[in-house]
C-alpha cells in the first residue's frame, strides 16, 4: 500500500490546491471520497484495470456507477488519472486530499476507545482538552473496547496516546522485563 499512497500523493495535492484555489473543498472531498469508495470494490477493478477499456470508457463507467454530477475540471482530473494508469489510486488520493483539508482547515479527528461508552459531557470535556493541546478544531469518534479495563485511548492521526489500563499494565511488564 505504501506504493499506492506514494502514487497519489501528488494527484491529492493538486486536486487539493485546486479545489482550495477555487473554494470548491466541500464538492471535491464528496466526490472524491465517492469515487474512492466504489474503486475499491474488487469488481470494479477488474473492470479499470481491463486493457481491452479506453481512459476514457474507464471514466465514463465510474461517473456512470457512481451517478455523480462533475464540472470540467473534476472530468479532467479524472481523464488525468485514466491516461496514467491511477484510476485504482483514487481511494489514496481520497484519504490524502482529506487529510490536506483536515490540515488546512485546523481540524483533527480524533477516535476514542474506552472500555465503556462515554457520556455527552466527558466527550464535550476532551474534546475541550484536546483542542487546547492541540491548537486545532476536534471530531470525537467514540468506539468501545471493553479488552482496555478501564482508561481511553486517543488517536489523532499518527499521534496514538494510551491511557488505558491494559496498556499500564503492558508498560509495567515491560519495565520490569528489561
Amino acid at each position: 500500500m505504501a506504493e499506492t499512497s506514494t502514487v497519489a500523493r501528488p494527484y491529492a495535492k493538486a486536486a487539493f490546491e485546486y479545489a482550495r484555489d477555487h473554494q470548491a473543498l466541500t464538492t471535491w472531498s464528496e466526490w472524491l471520497n465517492v469515487l474512492g469508495q466504489v474503486v475499491a470494490h474488487s469488481e470494479l477493478q477488474k473492470a479499470l484495470s481491463s486493457p481491452k477499456l479506453t481512459s476514457a470508457r474507464k471514466v465514463e463507467l465510474l461517473i456512470e456507477v457512481t451517478d455523480i454530477k462533475l464540472d470540467d475540471d473534476a472530468r479532467r482530473f479524472l481523464e488525468t488519472l485514466a491516461s496514467q494508469n491511477r484510476l485504482a489510486a483514487l481511494t489514496s488520493v481520497a484519504a490524502q486530499f482529506e487529510a490536506l483539508r483536515a490540515d488546512h482547515e485546523q481540524r483533527v479527528d480524533v477516535t476514542v476507545v474506552s472500555a465503556y461508552a462515554l457520556e455527552d459531557k466527558q466527550q464535550k470535556k476532551l474534546a475541550s482538552a484536546l483542542k487546547k493541546r492541540l491548537n486545532r478544531e476536534i471530531s470525537i469518534t467514540t468506539q468501545v473496547d471493553p479488552a482496555l479495563l478501564g482508561g481511553v485511548i486517543l488517536r489523532a492521526g499518527d499521534t496514538v496516546i494510551d491511557g488505558s489500563v491494559r496498556g499500564r499494565l503492558n508498560r509495567l511488564r515491560e519495565a520490569l522485563y528489561a
